[in-house]
């Protein structure tokens, strides 16, 4: 039930000790000011540093070779062993169902690429039809390479947005056709990075796609791979077959099973973990944080409610004797606690909430780094009710001190 009298006390104890209440206030309010903002920072952080991997597969590994630095049944160190498309299906038959897509590719030295007038360099690669299941690429239009690309050793080409642009700025590009080292090639597809690291979509964007069969005929290396990548099945860890694959290589190549140069990989899943894992100790550190300034905020509430105790005991003592219940005079100093610390922290989650809406709008589509920073409603909510009920028991001590006060006394202070 609506008490009037106890509102029109608070407002006129506000009203008295506008400084003290703008003082404590501004505690609360900055406490969950501190909490929204620094999580809202660190979620944007997170999109931010998750947006570059875009759509590239989780769980992925690549596997490459360099020079051997140790020697190894009678072989020499020094040795630089070249992958071939017979280690790739021995990986495949030694690891069967663990592995979810396999893609080897190759470069294909360029030079210019030209469509009529139109002129560029960029970066070309033979590549496997699983390619598109792995990489951050999204395709725009028309098609990727397909398994009759890799059988019929077509010259057929899936070229990226900036190729586009250079090569094609007047015209539909596919169906149309580029030359590549003086032969031409027909553009079945277009691509784009839905990754959001600038650099690196530019240089994916810069690229065109042929399938492997294709690379290694125009290379004149039959059967040679430089490099390839590889997703594992979701239902094992890409560690656990990671030193696997490299002793298939190693084991064929006949290369020192402690040599740590002759066979390479990156672990894709690895490094996502490790990232996700700073972010979750980041998360802990906002919320100890925040939680720390909140604490603070409403303690100075609980401060000042024992001053206000002080400074009505007389009063109090009156109410006591006039009989007042120690329930009322506990309601009654609750309430101004609630209030307070409702209030500020209110605002405090209007003003926190609206600078990183402002923050979103200023990023943009973000960047490297920092990318659609927001908060998680129900966690805020969570925050304030957390906040209410902490200024609910803060303010329980001095309630339960100015219920006990004894009416003699209260009116024999000074």
């Amino acid at each position: 039930m609506f008490d009037y009298d106890k509102w029109q006390e608070i407002f006129e104890t506000i009203r008295k000790h506008k400084l003290r209440t703008f003082l404590t206030a501004l505690g609360v309010w900055w406490g969950i000011f501190m909490l929204v903002i620094l999580m809202g920072a660190g979620s944007g952080l997170e999109n931010g540093v998750v947006g570059m991997f875009g759509s590239h597969a989780r769980n992925a590994m690549y596997v490459w070779t360099q020079r051997t630095t140790k020697p190894y049944a009678g072989l020499p160190a020094g040795r630089f062993n070249q992958l071939t498309d017979g280690d790739i299906q021995a990986i495949e038959d030694r690891f069967g169902d663990m592995i979810e897509y396999m893609s080897p590719r190759m470069f294909v030295p360029s030079g210019e690429i030209t469509h009529g007038d139109y002129k560029g360099s960029f970066s070309v690669r033979g590549e496997c039809p699983e390619f598109v299941h792995i990489d951050a690429i999204v395709l725009e239009e028309g098609r990727f390479i397909n398994p009759l690309d890799m059988d019929q050793r077509r010259k057929k080409v899936v070229i990226g947005r900036r190729v586009q642009e250079v090569l094609f700025p007047d015209e539909e590009p596919i169906g149309e056709y580029l030359q590549i080292n003086g032969a031409e090639y027909q553009v079945v597809g277009i691509f784009r990075s839905d990754s959001s690291d600038e650099e690196e979509v530019q240089d994916v964007e810069e690229t065109i796609f042929m399938s492997l069969a294709t690379a290694q005929q125009v290379n004149n290396r039959p059967g040679e791979v430089n490099w390839f990548v590889c997703t594992i099945n979701p239902k094992y860890q890409v560690a656990e077959v990671e030193e696997g694959i490299k002793d298939v290589i190693r084991e064929r190549h006949k290369i020192h099973p402690d040599d740590p140069q002759g066979v390479r990989s990156n672990n894709v899943e690895e490094e996502f973990k490790e990232i996700m894992g700073l972010f979750t100790g980041i998360r802990i550190l906002v919320w100890v944080v925040g939680i720390g300034s909140l604490l603070a905020g409403v303690i100075g509430v609980g401060n000042v409610m024992l001053i206000i105790v002080k400074e009505r005991t007389k009063e109090i003592g009156i109410r006591k004797a006039l009989g007042a219940t120690p329930r009322s005079i506990i309601s009654m100093i609750l309430l101004e606690s609630v209030f307070l610390t409702f209030i500020a922290g209110y605002l405090g989650l209007l003003a926190s909430t609206g600078i990183v809406a402002l923050l979103k709008i200023a990023t943009g589509d973000g960047g490297a780094f920092f990318m659609n920073p927001q908060v998680n409603p129900g966690v805020a909510i969570g925050a304030m009710f957390i906040l209410i009920l902490a200024g609910a028991l803060t303010g329980l001590v001095p309630a339960i001190q100015a219920a006990n006060i004894e009416p003699v006394k209260a009116l024999k202070d000074e």
